[in-house]
């Protein structure tokens, strides 16, 4: 996630030089036909381009506000998704320690059982992060995971879903030795539903993209807009006695247009582990710290912090 509020001239320009080049050579090839050769010709009503700028300002601008929208639906998952680790962890350390009185109750085991609960929770959104990024680094997931767990996760397709399942099975394991009681398996696997589903909404927006014919027409409405603007602005400037400005004001639209399509691009899809992310490692790290501080730990992980001015 981008935090500061200046931009590397540098990074902006990988994302749009093709355009800018295209649009610089465009409009020298213009200008030194029109105004140093003297063909005419080549020029279209000024009318026509203001009127297709219109028409794709309008479409740029309904395509950024779904990008956006998907972003900010992607942040709230997360915020879901903390909020929900917090819970499940507050429920299985509370619900364990109610049953102290019981004959039954064991403090060793019940010390174990909350420990191997709350340390798969926390592999949970790591895994979850891992796989909405595509990123093989699986090996983060060892100190939270047993040798046995860590084996059946890494050799799994779907490992945050794994993780689910031992925790749903550890839970009547539970119920089984006395450490949990009563009603304590609804709760706790009404909890695991929650975070069955907010998985599944984070895989519904990282596999169903925006419908790719906006993606693909508007990419080809700005590079259409592109080749046109020199020829729409060559005779409104030469009567101006202005010409000199054909090529950088070309070179300025086509960068205003091109950073437009380019911001809803990248916005629409949220998990794909670039600087425009949703930060999930900060996340997943404030989800960590939590669950170590209710388990009573006191040697916590430092929060993630933004790294010239990103937050991953």
């Amino acid at each position: 996630m981008i935090l500061k509020r200046n931009f590397d001239p540098r990074k902006v320009a990988t994302y749009v030089w093709r355009e800018l080049t295209l649009a610089l050579v465009l409009s020298v090839g213009v200008y030194v036909s029109h105004v140093t050769l003297g063909i005419s010709q080549m020029t279209i009503p000024f009318g026509i381009l203001s009127l297709l700028g219109a028409a794709l300002a309008i479409f740029l601008a309904f395509r950024n506000n779904t990008s956006f929208t998907r972003w900010g639906e992607a942040a709230q998952l997360w915020a879901s998704i903390i909020n929900q680790c917090r819970i499940l962890a507050r429920i299985i350390i509370t619900f364990v320690n109610a049953h102290q009185h019981t004959p039954q109750y064991k403090a060793a085991a019940a010390d174990a059982f909350k420990r191997e609960m709350a340390y798969r929770l926390m592999a949970w959104p790591n895994a979850l992060r891992l796989q909405l990024r595509g990123i093989p680094e699986w090996d983060e997931l060892r100190p939270f995971l047993s040798a046995s767990d860590y084996e059946t996760v890494s050799a799994a397709h779907n490992k945050p879903n794994v993780i689910l399942l031992l925790m749903g099975r550890q839970i009547y394991d539970g119920m089984a030795m006395g450490i949990l009681q009563g009603f304590d398996s609804f709760q706790m696997e009404g909890a695991l539903a929650q975070l069955s589903s907010l998985q599944a909404a984070c895989e519904r927006l990282k596999t169903i993209p925006v419908p790719r014919q906006y993606d693909y027409f508007t990419r080809l409405f700005v590079l259409i807009f592109i080749v046109l603007t020199p020829f729409g602005l060559v005779r409104l400037l030469v009567a101006e006695n202005v010409a000199f400005l054909l090529i950088p004001l070309s070179v300025l639209v086509a960068f205003v247009f091109t950073i437009l399509e380019r911001t809803g691009e990248v916005n629409e899809a949220p998990f794909e582990n670039r600087i425009t992310d949703v930060p999930m490692s900060a996340m997943c790290r404030t989800i960590e710290r939590d669950v170590r501080e209710l388990l009573g730990e006191k040697d916590l992980p430092p929060a993630l912090q933004p790294k010239d001015g990103y937050l991953y």
